[in-house]
This record gives structure tokens, C-alpha cells and sequence, in this order.
């Protein structure tokens, strides 16, 4: 095995999972233990670590497939050399380099992976994932004295980027998977990929992307969010997931799908009536990303390891926690550190389903490698 290319997500899935489960509640104990520690996880900094740490994880997982351990080592080391020194010293200049330093190299080795496709629309995750990745050394910048935008606004930003990532990229895996249920069922799917809507899901949220970088355009960055929260339940309804109650995993997905919508909508309106953003970006962040990224890494290790999908309890236990993490932050509201309570709750929740899913990816790893083992024996 060690001569051979490795799938990426079995190595960044697992370390994703294990960073989303330390940095919430490690956020929380460098404010409310009053010791400010870690550093880097003050303020923005547990904004920064899920969005350049744990999401650009997400994104190597998924992307890179099977890769040779000269490519694999040195971006894996320079991924975790970033989390460990933002975690202790993030204002160090080396600390600062590292993050856009690993998402220029994901980009290096993700973007042209997608160039050979013909349509437009099956062009455009590359293209996704290099403005997230830019936005890391935009990010870096910013620290270092662009005026504009500040990094509280360039991390909204970056949440609409995950938005439009994991609606589009999320549509590509529930239509086929749905279409092919409901093919041994003898039911036709017509509307599948339906490219309308994702074509105008793809010319609307990076419009809203621009117009929330600035205050004149925050009204109408909530309206194009709203307008797309309809689009995706208009797409969701139209896969006829009802004729699906036997994949749980299925329907799982589907619900982070709709969690997209929940948080575009909430996050539309919030913008619209000039309320606060923070609570309801946390819907997209952790509602949406927590049950589509749980999702996606158990279905594609149980794929690999066992030829078969996830288990209905642990996909189901799953979604209840991430759904009690999403709407716990939510209540927690604009002040959140007044409600500890629901902090700790909601951080929990999310750090339990992380750690049952970081230890479902070991063993189903070891099962992988073991059979790999008896077939060269």
C-alpha cells in the first residue's frame, strides 16, 4: 500500500474531521476561561480555521482523488504546519504565509483538474475553488494592511463562496445518486442536474458574493440570497426525494441541501432589514457544511472501504447533532458569549458528530487497508 497512490480523503477527511472538533470549542475556552487561549482562535480566528483549515480540507478530500505521496506529503505537511501555528501564534509573519501558501498549492493541483470539461457549467468548480483559495491570501493581505475589505466582511465573503461551492458541487452529487434510486424503481427522473436553475444559481450568489462586500449593495445581496434560497427548493422538490425513504443517506444529503436554502434565506433577510449577519451565516456554516461534509466523507469512505453506503443510524444521528449545533448558534444570536449556555451546546454537538465521524473514517480505513492486504496476499 505504501508504494501505491492514496486516495486524498483518507487522509484529509480524517484530519478535517478532528480540526472541526477541536476549533468550536477551543474558541470557546479562549473567551469564557478568560486565559485567551489559543491565540489564534480569538475573535475571527475560529472563523479563519473553519473556513482556510477545515473547508480547504473538505476540498483537498474531495478534488485531489488518488495522489502519489510526493504530492500528498509536502501539501498535507504545509496544511497542518498552517493550523498549528495559527493555533498558537497567529501573528507571526510565517503563521500568517502558511494558510494562502497551502490553498496556492491545493489550487495548483485542483484547478486544471476541471479544465477538460466542455460545458461551461462543468467548468466552473475550478474556478469556485480558486477564488476560495485567493481568499485565503486576500486574507493575508488584509492582516497586513489592504484597507479594504476588513477580514470580517472578506469572511462573509468567504461563507457565500462555501454557499455557492456546495450548491453546486452538492447538485452534482444528489441528482445522479437520486436518478439512479429511482432507475431501479422504474421511475423517471427528468429533472436531474437541471441546468437552468443551476445556471442561474451560478450567475446569482457570485453576484451576491460582490455585493456584500459593500454597504450600498447589502440590500441587494439579501434579495439575491432570497432568490436563490428559492431556486434550491425549487430543485430539491423537483428530484422526487419522497420515493427515496430507503436511502437515509439520500435523504441526509437532501437535508443539507435544503439547510443551504434555510441559511441563504435567513441570511437574505437578515440583510435586507439591516439585522445582524454573524447568527445567521452560522446556518450556512454549520447547518449546511456540517451536514453535507459529514455526508459526503462517510458515503465516499463506506463507498471505498465496504462497496456499500453509510448506515441509516449514523448518517441519521449525524444530522440531528448538526441540526442541534445550527440552531443553537442561531438562538445564541449577535452576542453570543451572553448565552453560554447554548455555546456549549451547540459546540458540543457539532464536536460530537465530528469525533463519532473522525472515528468511523479510522476504522473504515482499516478495513480498508486490511482487505487491500489479503487481495496482495
Amino acid at each position: 500500500m505504501a508504494g501505491k497512490p492514496l486516495h486524498a480523503f483518507w487522509l484529509f477527511f480524517p484530519a478535517a474531521a478532528l480540526w472541526a472538533a477541536l476549533v468550536v470549542p477551543l474558541s470557546l475556552f479562549a473567551v469564557l476561561s478568560g486565559t485567551g487561549w489559543p491565540p489564534g482562535l480569538i475573535g475571527a480566528g475560529h472563523g479563519h480555521e473553519l473556513v482556510f483549515g477545515f473547508a480547504l480540507a473538505l476540498i483537498a478530500g474531495y478534488t485531489l482523488g488518488p495522489q502519489p505521496w510526493r504530492i500528498l506529503g509536502p501539501l498535507f505537511g504545509l496544511w497542518l504546519a498552517a493550523r498549528v501555528s495559527w493555533l498558537l501564534a497567529p501573528d507571526w509573519l510565517v503563521s500568517q504565509l502558511l494558510s494562502p501558501a497551502f490553498a496556492l498549492l491545493l489550487a495548483r493541483y485542483v484547478v486544471p483538474r476541471f479544465q477538460a470539461a466542455k460545458k461551461w457549467r462543468n467548468k466552473v468548480a475550478g474556478p469556485l475553488i480558486l477564488v476560495l483559495c485567493l481568499m485565503a491570501l486576500a486574507y493575508f493581505l488584509v492582516r497586513a494592511g489592504l484597507p479594504f475589505p476588513d477580514t470580517r466582511i472578506l469572511l462573509h465573503t468567504a461563507i457565500i463562496g462555501l454557499l455557492l461551492l456546495m450548491t453546486f458541487m452538492g447538485g452534482r452529487i444528489i441528482a445522479p445518486a437520486v436518478a439512479g434510486t429511482l432507475e431501479k424503481k422504474g421511475i423517471p427522473l427528468e429533472a436531474r442536474v437541471q441546468p437552468l436553475i443551476e445556471g442561474w444559481l451560478l450567475a446569482i450568489l457570485p453576484l451576491a458574493m460582490v455585493c456584500i462586500l459593500f454597504t450600498a449593495t447589502e440590500i441587494l445581496a439579501g434579495l439575491l440570497l432570497l432568490a436563490a434560497s428559492l431556486l434550491i427548493i425549487v430543485r430539491v422538490a423537483r428530484w422526487k426525494l419522497w420515493h427515496c425513504t430507503d436511502r437515509p443517506d439520500l435523504l441526509v444529503l437532501a437535508i443539507g441541501y435544503l439547510w443551504l436554502a434555510a441559511g441563504a434565506a435567513v441570511t437574505g433577510v437578515h440583510l435586507a432589514t439591516g439585522h445582524a449577519l454573524l447568527p445567521a451565516l452560522h446556518l450556512i456554516a454549520v447547518g449546511a457544511l456540517g451536514t453535507l461534509s459529514c455526508s459526503v466523507m462517510l458515503r465516499l469512505a463506506w463507498q471505498r472501504a465496504c462497496r456499500r453506503f453509510p448506515p441509516a443510524w449514523q448518517v441519521l444521528v449525524i444530522a440531528v447533532l448538526i441540526a442541534l449545533a445550527g440552531v443553537g448558534r442561531y438562538l445564541a444570536g449577535p452576542l453570543p458569549f451572553s448565552q453560554p449556555g447554548l455555546l456549549w451546546l451547540a459546540a458540543g454537538a457539532w464536536s460530537l458528530a465530528y469525533l463519532g465521524l473522525l472515528a468511523q473514517l479510522l476504522h473504515l480505513y482499516s478495513a480498508f487497508t486490511q482487505k487491500g492486504k489479503a487481495n496482495n496476499g
